[in-house]
């Protein structure tokens, strides 16, 4: 005899065990994961980090140096990093060298505008001992401009160069910073609150 009671509707309804609903959400979760590293890697792997590393071994050879060029990092920023017995040949003097091939290298990996990368050129850590140096003179002469209460002028610097003194002055007390001049010889004034007074005094 037939039973009069009925179970749910299954007309057209899919059947899946389990465990098999269990296989099918790691399978899905798996290939989600997959096309998203897929994605950081083909983010970070443009090849620019390889190509700015190339060109700065072309011309360092060019100048007759000898030098082993490393991708130190290869993130947002590729750190290009220029070791060996030339090394400070590349930097120059006061890194201007070290600048105007890390300017040229970024104008070269960066000639199209899509997935633009900046470029560091570095030697070992030149860059970071060359901001604690600037940073120690730029507070050094804030103390005497502020102890004289007059001006204190630096020598010309590069924009890298100027942008650490003002980070490094930006909440020291007593003084304000500015660059001045134009081009090559664009320097910063160190200038304490008192002869910020006595120049708004003498402009009335």
């Amino acid at each position: 005899m037939a039973s009069d009671k009925k179970g749910p509707d299954l007309d057209g309804a899919l059947l899946v065990d389990a465990d098999d609903a269990e296989d099918a959400a790691r399978d899905r979760d798996r290939d989600r994961d997959r096309d998203r590293d897929r994605d950081d890697v083909e983010t970070q792997e443009d090849g620019k980090a390889e190509l700015a590393a190339e060109m700065v071994q072309e011309i360092v050879a060019r100048m007759g140096l000898s030098v082993e060029v490393k991708i130190r990092e290869d993130g947002d920023e590729v750190v290009i990093d220029v070791s060996g017995e030339d090394a400070g040949r590349v930097i120059g003097k006061k890194g201007q060298t070290l600048d105007a091939l890390q300017f040229l290298i970024n104008k070269i990996v960066n000639r199209f505008p899509d997935g633009r990368r900046h470029v560091l050129l570095d030697s070992g850590d030149y860059r970071e001992r060359r901001e604690d140096g600037l940073a120690s003179l730029a507070r050094r002469e804030a103390k005497r401009a502020v102890a004289q209460s007059r001006i204190v002028t630096l020598e010309p610097m590069s924009p890298r160069d100027r942008r650490v003194v003002h980070l490094s002055l930006a909440k020291f007390p007593g003084v304000s910073t500015r660059s001045d001049d134009q081009g090559a010889d664009r320097r910063v004034r160190i200038i304490p609150s008192r002869a910020q007074q006595r120049e708004r005094y003498n402009r009335r």
